[in-house]
């Protein structure tokens, strides 16, 4: 006699539930946050106003960062340090900087000058954040 495979009911399936401590950096207090993901819903806890709840979803969901750096230059002494000009994508940092590597500065640059596009891997431009003669 054979048997049928068991098979648990939909309300049995297992839940995700996701718990991170973050810091909230959008204004100086620093609140301490707990956010808790579960079934879909977010819950923040440790909050002192509304930016933390919209800072925890951003970083559970999306997280952003501003990326800074140094490309080479025609001068093998120096380094012109560089950084986005917008946050981009935490996921991608790793291949913006594999796109910095091939980056070579052979001119002048003044601050805020870009000096390189982004667009292969994401939006924004890495621009220079000091002058070079």
């Amino acid at each position: 006699m054979l048997r049928k495979p068991y098979k648990a009911s939909a309300c049995y399936e297992r839940m995700v539930i996701i718990v991170k401590n973050l810091i909230c950096i959008t204004c100086p207090t620093g609140c301490r946050l707990e956010a808790e993901y579960a079934g879909g819903k977010l819950t923040v806890s440790g909050n002192g106003c509304k930016r933390g709840e919209e800072f925890a979803l951003a970083e559970l969901t999306n997280p952003m960062r501003s990326l800074t750096s140094t490309v080479r230059t025609a001068n093998p002494l120096m380094m012109l340090p560089v950084r986005t000009d917008r946050e981009i994508p935490k996921d991608k940092i790793g291949e913006v900087m594999k796109l910095l590597r091939g980056v070579v500065v052979e001119r002048p640059v003044t601050c805020g000058e870009i000096i390189a596009g982004l667009a292969p891997v994401c939006d924004g431009s890495m621009i220079a954040t000091c002058d070079m003669s």
